[in-house]
């Protein structure tokens, strides 16, 4: 088994993810956390430095890297849908799953945040609607299961991913 978490930033994947992982028990990999781990550096600098661009060559190294094993639950960053060999890769190697998470939710999770470049600059509000409009649809498109988290407690999330992954 392997399952894949995406969804817009702030959408609770690498949480979620984490909690899943351990319900199931299977490994858990945060891409993020594992790119910042390989760089030594974290997720802006590497942006300052190398750019959106050169962030996105380490995401796709670490998701192809990541399939490589089973029995895992791996939390993506936002954008890896971006990539078509990254959509086509997730949708290939295990179920897709999509957690939806509301423009008023992102907001509220992102209001001190200062991990996020794509935040850094301009009106965050702006920049949420902007992407949601050009990732939404993608992340329906590749997705097996379509989470909408408004109102559910963590645990309530959970299990309802765990019970929808045993009726398939």
């Amino acid at each position: 088994m392997r399952i894949f978490i995406v969804g817009p930033m702030a959408s609770g994947k690498s949480t979620i993810g984490k909690r899943l992982a351990q319900k199931l028990n299977l490994q858990f990999i945060d891409i993020d956390k594992e790119i910042e781990d390989r760089a030594g550096t974290d997720i802006p600098w590497i942006f300052e430095v190398e750019g959106e661009k050169g962030f996105r060559k380490r995401e796709e190294k670490v998701l192809e890297e990541s399939i490589k094993k089973s029995n895992v639950v791996i939390s993506t960053g936002a954008g890896i849908v971006l990539s078509k060999s990254n959509r086509d890769l997730m949708i290939r190697s295990g179920k897709v799953i999509y957690l939806k998470a509301s423009l008023e939710i992102q907001l509220k999770r992102t209001q001190n945040d200062r991990s996020r470049p794509l935040l850094m600059d301009g009106n965050k509000e702006e920049v949420l609607k902007k992407l949601k409009k050009e990732r939404e649809p993608i992340y329906e498109e590749i997705s097996d299961l379509k989470i909408h988290q408004e109102n559910k407690k963590l645990k309530q999330v959970v299990e309802e991913i765990s019970n929808k992954l045993n009726n398939e």
